[in-house]
């Protein structure tokens, strides 16, 4: 049994179907990677995968359990975590404390040990604060753990988001764009975490419009086109296929 399941999924904003009739799987332990030209329905299909928008119609199963209509606050103790295409960073806030939020679900809010200070809540509160440090270190933010996050570049936000969801603890860690706006160096840097991630056994969904980032990392590849599935297969299909190509690969899967 896949880990995720979308069956038959569709979306319609009046007369327009941003999704349409889309399925596929996702094996766990995978970099599966959706691609497609601007408006092909990538961040909406992230978007009712992860409970955003309730679909028109279709399923989606999490480990054989149907999740549709399950809010994202529900999905996150499923173990589902995600980051958006346009930064999601609480900037009045140090970038630790950012990390730390995304630990709410793990976290004790006894009120009667909250209220007392007691020495176990204490310890909790300690122990978060180690664990969301280790995170900004794991994903490359050593510099940045006692700073606030206003202060920190475009580049190093992208990476605070990650730490974030990885806080959550997911088994399934949606990225929306994560190299959208960076420059090569940074780019590298973040294909290299996202290896690193899926080493962890944490099964990765990406949306990317960087083919070279794609090629390189991607188990397997969804094309969308216009909200409906195009193509499916590993990078060496997604190539080769003709109907990929003209939509838009274009010369990149000629000349590589």
């Amino acid at each position: 049994m896949a880990l995720l399941e979308i069956d038959h999924l569709s979306i319609h904003f009046g007369n327009v179907r941003a999704v349409q009739d889309v399925s596929f799987q996702v094996e766990e332990g995978i970099v599966y990677s959706v691609i497609g030209p601007n408006g092909a329905g990538k961040t909406t299909l992230f978007n009712l995968i992860t409970g955003v928008y309730l679909p028109s119609s279709g399923k989606i199963r999490l480990n054989g359990q149907e999740i549709q209509g399950q809010s994202p606050y529900q999905l996150a103790h499923m173990g589902m975590a995600r980051t958006f295409q346009n930064l999601q960073v609480w900037m009045n806030m140090t970038a630790l404390e950012n990390v730390m939020v995304g630990a709410h679900r793990h976290l004790d809010t006894s009120l009667l040990k909250a209220i007392f200070r007691l020495p176990s809540l204490r310890r909790s509160d300690q122990a978060l604060r180690q664990q969301a440090a280790e995170l900004m270190r794991f994903v490359g933010l050593n510099n940045y753990v006692e700073s606030d996050a206003n202060s920190m570049p475009y580049g190093a936000l992208k990476r605070l988001e990650i730490a974030r969801a990885l806080a959550m603890g997911p088994k399934l860690l949606f990225l929306d764009e994560p190299a959208a706006g960076l420059n090569p160096k940074e780019t590298q840097q973040i294909a290299e975490l996202i290896r690193s991630i899926a080493s962890m056994g944490i099964t990765v969904v990406l949306v990317e419009h960087d083919m070279k980032l794609i090629m390189d990392l991607s188990d397997r590849i969804l094309v969308l086109d216009y909200g409906k599935r195009l193509a499916e297969g590993c990078g060496a299909e997604i190539r080769r296929n003709p109907d990929v190509i003209a939509a838009y690969l274009g010369g990149l899967a000629r000349t590589e």
